[in-house]
């Protein structure tokens, strides 16, 4: 079966696979189904493990496969579907690629089913952040959109239901990245590019090739929102095919969007059209005044009024387990950052708050270089509370720079319940791991979940 047009709606009667059942892969299996396909559906996770799973995707005629793959062959398969989280060396992505089965993400299978265009979200940092604030100013001009991706909503349920008036927002990760063929972007965005996910990428040029997939299959019709403040992201201009517009924080721009006179300022047409102060912007740091500059300019090509641009960064506060804001308890703020996973994540939180910091950081280390974070702890932080597999790691790069004031915690309720009784008023306890969750916990929700029920738990202590 030819796979290689633009797009593809008859499946009747194609050999499906897909590898990994977390939400995208559940998705892709329900879809591929309705759509005709003959669908096997694999997990390494047993039947157990995998729970009403199996039952629910069985009733609606998928094969399920528990406790390990099948092995793939041009008998068997026509089209490999793989989950994110899947490294591409399991044995049945390396079967396919062999055999010259084509191998996609469920972030393609949306695009082929999708008769809206997309915008693409993509960096090490501000992905969540810069997509849900899209999202936000479309919803507040009334754009007929929706957000999804690697924000927490598989996509291809959703596009199906979609007209060509539609707008999809897509936060996409380098993991997806890895797995599309034909997918692409209207408008795609690159935020920025610092070290992560290199256990899976093994070094930075993989993980930049990754990142840059975004703007392979874009034509001169289609526009590429780059840091310029980020020279690796700045680079990426050069392999290009669409209309480049450049955001900078730091430095006015002959032709972008930028900070001028602390204000938010678009000069695409040799004009200043100021948008916002900087100060009235809600969501706090410096990080996010760049993920307001990449959200403004996206905007601007899609043709929205400044007054509604400039309403929404008024209003927006941010998303869940991203520098947000817990409770107050003794004049000691709580701050959920669980969705910092990697070190420049975390020093961006760090440099958002001018108060003392009582920081948890910790977690399963993605191989990353703690040194810079490390810096930062001695220059930011007060008291330091380490738990999970990473904590020997980071104790070992801050010890080396001479910082002290650590405290190791077995468990992360002993983490919380550490950093409150060593916080002293106008402290901020700040829960920014630089590290993944997955030592501890199945994903950075799960765990910014338990911080803030542990701190709300401990408020409902004292207020009564």
């Amino acid at each position: 079966m030819d796979l290689s047009g633009d797009t593809f709606m008859d499946l009747y009667g194609m050999k499906a696979l897909v590898v990994g059942l977390g939400k995208s892969g559940l998705a892709a299996s329900r879809v591929l189904r309705e759509k005709g396909a003959a669908v096997t559906a694999c997990d390494i996770r047993t039947k157990e493990g995998l729970g009403s799973l199996v039952g629910r995707l069985t009733d609606r005629g998928v094969s399920v496969i528990a406790g390990g793959y099948p092995s793939v062959t041009r008998e068997n398969t026509d089209l490999v579907v793989t989950s994110p989280g899947i490294p591409r060396t399991v044995p049945p992505l390396v079967e396919a690629e062999k055999l010259g089965i084509p191998i996609w993400g469920e972030m393609e299978l949306a695009y082929r089913f999708s008769p809206a265009p997309f915008i693409g979200i993509t960096g090490t940092n501000g992905k969540t952040t810069t997509t849900a604030l899209i999202g936000e100013i479309l919803k507040k001009a009334k754009y007929p959109s929706i957000v999804g991706g690697n924000i927490g909503l598989p996509l291809v349920e959703e596009v199906i239901r979609l007209s060509a008036e539609h707008i999809v927002v897509a936060e996409v990760s380098s993991f997806q990245l890895e797995s599309i063929n034909k997918f692409n972007t209207h408008v795609a965005a690159i935020l920025n590019i610092t070290p992560d996910h290199l256990d899976r990428h093994y070094t930075m040029e993989g993980y930049i090739a990754a990142k840059a997939k975004i703007l392979e299959n874009q034509g001169p019709e289609d526009f590429v929102v780059l840091n310029y403040d980020d020279m690796l992201t700045r680079l990426l201009a050069t392999q290009a095919k669409g209309q480049v517009i450049f955001f900078s924080r730091l430095r006015p721009m002959e032709h972008g969007v930028y900070v001028s006179n602390q204000q938010i300022v678009v000069n695409l047409k040799g004009k200043e059209i100021p948008i916002i102060r900087v100060s009235d912007i809600r969501i706090p740091g410096a990080h996010n005044l760049e993920n307001a500059l990449a959200a403004v300019a996206c905007s601007w090509i899609l043709g929205i009024d400044p007054e509604l641009i400039s309403s929404t960064l008024r209003e927006f506060s941010g998303v869940a387990h991203r520098l947000e804001f817990v409770t107050e308890i003794n004049r000691v703020q709580y701050v959920n950052d669980s969705k910092g996973t990697n070190p420049d994540a975390a020093i961006k939180a760090l440099e958002a708050y001018p108060n003392p910091l009582v920081l948890i950081a910790g977690g399963k280390n993605k191989g990353s270089d703690f040194t810079e974070f490390a810096s930062k702890i001695r220059e930011r932080v007060r008291i330091l509370i380490l738990v999970g597999q990473a904590a020997s790691d980071i104790r070992e790069a801050v010890e080396k720079i001479g910082f002290r004031d650590i405290y190791p915690a077995a468990t992360f309720q002993e983490a919380v319940y550490t950093a409150a009784r060593l916080a002293n008023p106008g402290d901020v306890v700040l829960l920014s791991p630089a590290c993944a969750s997955w030592d501890m916990f199945n994903s950075y929700e799960e765990r910014g979940d338990l911080f803030k029920k542990l701190v709300l738990d401990l408020h409902d202590q004292i207020e009564t």
